[in-house]
Order: C-alpha cells, then structure tokens, then sequence
C-alpha cells in the first residue's frame, strides 16, 4: 500500500507543490492510477467525486511533460477534455497549483470567453489544454486548434459528458488526436452501456480502476439521520441544525420545485443560502458558486444534477434534505465532505416513505447509520417497520408449491 507521494515517484518540484497544498497521502484512486499512467497505460477509472481523481490524472500528466520535455515551442500535448466550463476552470486551477514550481503552462478553452482571448492563448506555447467539447471542436474546425501534438487525452467525467449528449463530438475529437500515445477517461460511475462502448472505442487495453472511497476514507464521515414526521417537522429539523451545529453546508434536494420551496422558507427565517440548479443561466450559477466559496454564503442548496463535478472546499456538513434515488447517488453526495483529510458530517433527513432508501443505503455503504434525536424536535410517531416485508419475500418459495397443488387438482 501507497502511504506518501514520494513513494510514487514524482518530480521533487510536484513534491514540494503536493506538500504546499496540504496532502499527505494518496487516496485510492490516486495510488492506483498514478503508477499505471506512468508505466503507459490507458486508464479506465470509476472515481466518485470526492476521491482526489483530478490529482489522479493531473500528476502524471505533469510527470509525463516534466520526464519527457519539448524540444521546441508549439502547441498542447495533453488534453483534458471536461463537460462544463466550471470543472474545466477547476481543473485548470488544481493542475497550476501542482504545477507552480515548474515552467509548464496550462490553458483553458471553454465557451463564454472572448475568441481574441483564446486566439492569444493558441498563438502562445501550451503544455495543458483542458476545454470543454463543444468550443474546441469549434477552433478544431476553423483550424486554429492543432490535435497532432497530442500525446494524451484524458476525459474526465465521461458519463457527464454522454448525458450532456456530447458523445459524438468526443469521438471525434478522438479521431482528431489519433496519433495520440495513450487515453486516460474517469467516470463517476462505469455502470451502463453508454460508458462501456463508449470508452471500448477510446482506449486500448486499459487498466480498470475502480475507487469506491475506502472505508478508511469513509470513517472521516459521520453519518447519522433523524426522523421527520411529515414536512413541516423536517424543517424545523434542517433549520435548527443550520443555525446550531453546521458551519458549511450543502443541502441536497431531488427537484428545482422542492429547491424553490426550501429557498424560499430559509429566506422566511432569514437564513442566508446560495443555491444551484439544472438549466441555470451560466453567470447565476458562477455567481452562486463564487458566494459560497468565498463564504459570503455558508450554506449552498442543490440538486443532483447541478452539483455534478463541482469541488467546494472545506464542506463541514452535507445535508440529505430529500433522499436520493439510488445508494450510489447518497455516496456521491456525502463524498464532499471530510476531503483532503478533514472530518465531515452526513446527516438524512427523513421521513417514513424514506425508511426503506435508508435501510438500503445502509447495506451499500456497509456500515451502520444511527438515528439521532434533537431534544426538542423528536419524532412523535413510531419507526417505520418496513423489514418484516422483506422476511415475508423469503417465505415465497412455498407459495410456488401451493401453485403447483392447484393445478394438481386442476
């Protein structure tokens, strides 16, 4: 097992960034992927957000750059291709922060951004380019983007890229950088067909990486859910555990409609929020992010959808206000917290229609999630039991029997 960076093998320059920055050790991903970029692999990664993938991409690349410099100026040799123009900025930003004892230059080509401020950066020597599909298969066509300089192409969050429909443009993208050495794509999930053919015509004989957060990664979250009696009790529930016990919080809901309501009632209380949601004008949703990462704001309310791919630093509290749809989704959410090696909370609020999602996401995690109780807002109403149903569904295979009786008799 990885304990520190040095054992990895990178530049004593990204060392002394790494170290600057505050990690200590490896995550998962990061152990697993860095060695097997380095040794040529392509790489196929499941990596939830939260897990440290951008450092498992970013290292290499700068590693590769740094063990194999250019001869001469010219145009990018790796790029990163990313589905909105906010992890592209991200990404961009953590990759100069890793970067910033060494010559390398990195880039960024996304839409809403002047042509001349990107005709400048083209005419200019690049090591990075990280863009978004759409804009620079825009400059690709107008041959002002040059693909044959590229020795690697990574993509990161794939299957946010296929659900944004951008499937087609990166496959040509891929066909523009063909003379590429090597292919690394990160997925928060690898579930469905979609990232599987997908990645089978991109990749050659790839390591598979799968970085589920090790449960000693996990332990950092403490998790815990309280009871709702109905909405009006999950409220006050969410509004005495804001303004007694959070410090920097996000708040999952399910829909825009729910998020409009919540709003609204924080508002009522006056207690300050920023929020995001799908299809929301690009300047709003800047602006509500920049709030909550300056801390104007504390606390960020936000579907699923909208914070796909977003890192916020420093989150002490996530809050599943609604539940959601899938166990998985529930582990994407709560790994935005306790990163870089902090401690995090996770608390559900739930109520009795949600008894069953929590059992469940329970058995995934493989850990026990407790209820806790506010002294003054405890639940009036009993637990729901929805476990007897399923001890009941063990005792089907006799009912079959009954079945075939029956039509003895018949």
């Amino acid at each position: 097992m990885i304990k520190n960076f040095a054992e990895l093998e990178l530049d004593p320059n990204l060392l002394i960034a790494i170290e600057e920055m505050g990690f200590s050790r490896p995550t998962q991903i990061q152990a697993e992927s860095i060695p097997q970029a380095l040794d040529g692999k392509d790489i196929l990664a499941s990596a939830p957000t939260g897990t440290g993938k951008t450092a498992a991409f970013a290292l290499p690349a700068l590693q590769y750059l740094l063990d194999f410099p250019r001869r001469k100026p010219g145009p990018a040799r790796i790029l990163i291709l990313t589905p909105t123009r906010e992890l592209a900025m991200q990404v961009a930003d953590q990759a100069r922060d890793f970067a910033k004892h060494t010559n390398l230059n990195i880039f960024t080509i996304t839409g809403g951004v002047q042509y001349q401020e990107h005709a400048e950066i083209l005419s200019t020597t690049q090591d990075i380019v990280v863009a978004t599909p759409g804009r620079l298969m825009e400059y690709i066509e107008a041959e002002r983007f040059d693909c044959r300089a590229i020795e690697w192409l990574i993509l990161d969050e794939a299957d946010r890229m296929l659900d944004m429909g951008f499937g087609p443009t990166v496959d040509r993208l891929s066909s523009e950088c063909r003379w590429r050495k090597q292919t690394l794509l990160f997925s928060a999930t690898l579930e469905g067909k979609g990232v599987e053919g997908f990645s089978a015509d991109l990749l050659k004989d790839p390591a598979h990486i799968d970085a589920e957060p090790s449960r000693r990664e996990r332990k950092k979250i403490a998790q815990w859910y309280h009871r709702a009696d109905d909405l009006p009790h999950k409220l006050a529930l969410l509004k005495h555990i804001l303004t007694e016990q959070a410090e920097r919080t996000i708040i999952f809901v399910k829909t825009r409609e729910r998020l409009a309501e919540l709003r609204s009632e924080l508002e009522k209380d006056q207690i300050p929020c920023a929020w995001i949601q799908g299809e929301m004008p690009q300047d709003r949703r800047n602006n509500a992010i920049s709030r909550f990462r300056d801390a104007s704001v504390n606390i960020l309310i936000a579907t699923d959808v909208a914070a796909r791919g977003i890192d916020l630093p420093d989150i002490s509290h996530v809050i599943n206000y609604d539940m959601p749809r899938s166990a998985d989704v529930y582990l994407h959410r709560i790994g935005r917290t306790a990163r870089a090696g902090k401690k995090g909370n996770a608390i559900s609020l739930i109520e009795a229609h949600d008894q069953p999602m929590m059992e469940r996401v329970t058995r995934y995690v493989k850990e026990e999630i407790k209820e806790r109780f506010i002294k003054e807002l405890r639940p009036k109403h009993k637990k729901p039991v929805f476990k007897k149903k399923k001890k009941d569904d063990k005792k089907k295979p006799p009912v079959k029997n009954k079945k075939k009786t029956t039509k003895k008799k018949k």
